[in-house]
């Protein structure tokens, strides 16, 4: 089955994909007809109930995105979303190799992790996928993305991208220039600090991450050889919506 995010970073491709925070499968439907590569169900800031979660993943498959879940801080929330069909966890506020580690462990099953074994879910296709061949797969095709968005998770990058199964250091720019006493991402040092752990991510190999609250910000990010951009659906939409109360209001 695969995952086709995984795969275009692994081959140095750059992906761009969608932070969808509200229950709106017309909303994923139209992310994936837009040609994202992937969305991310926002299950941190976002409100929605397990089966709410499954026809989001469901309804991103059907317009052929990668399902990503922004997980919650109950560590059971990273089972119940690959249960459901995701294809990756974001896991947030990941400070140290430690945390990187456990993330880790709840996202894959044995030997590489402790995720719990069961073949009725819906990401085993209920029953019909069982046994070593669906976990060796699940643990291939999963992808654990943790952010970095504190000035320790900062200190600790090298640590935290060398542990083993985790793929990608996504910079969350707004806890972390909220974290560093700054009043806004675009403040100098938050912004120096982004730059350095690009560095440090190029110096290692490791795929880094980045939010983008608007087309500036996708540019940006690919500027700094970002190899997976979200963009704030809620903030793209709303800048929508206020350019044309904005041109009408011009217009009267």
């Amino acid at each position: 089955m695969g995952n086709l995010v995984k795969e275009k970073i692994k081959n140095g491709e750059k992906t761009v994909g969608a932070f969808i925070g509200i229950y709106s499968p017309a909303i994923v439907e139209m992310a994936g007809h837009a040609g994202f590569d992937f969305i991310v169900i926002d299950d941190e800031h976002g409100a929605f109930s397990y089966s709410e979660l499954e026809n989001m993943i469901r309804t991103a498959e059907s317009v052929n995105l990668v399902p990503i879940v922004r997980v919650s801080y109950d560590p059971s929330s990273i089972q119940k979303a690959l249960d459901r069909g995701a294809k990756g966890v974001q896991v947030p506020m990941v400070n140290t190799r430690e945390a990187a580690q456990a993330a880790v462990a709840l996202a894959k099953y044995p030997p590489y992790g402790t995720r719990g074994a069961a073949y009725s879910h819906r990401a085993a296709r209920y029953g019909k996928d069982s046994g070593r061949a669906f976990l060796d797969r699940e643990n291939e095709d999963t992808l654990v993305i943790v952010h970095i968005e504190t000035p320790q998770a900062a200190e600790h990058f090298q640590e935290i991208m060398s542990v083993p199964g985790v793929d990608i250091g996504f910079i969350g720019t707004t806890d972390l220039s909220v974290n560093m006493g700054k009043s806004s991402p675009n403040d100098p040092e938050v912004q120096a600090l982004v730059d350095k752990l690009f560095a440090q991510g190029e110096e290692l190999g490791a795929a880094v991450g980045i939010v983008a609250g608007n087309l500036e910000g996708v540019r940006e990010g690919m500027q700094r050889g970002s190899a997976y951009i979200g963009v704030v659906g809620t903030s793209i939409i709303t800048a929508a919506f206020a350019s044309v109360v904005k041109e009408a209001e011009n217009s009267k």
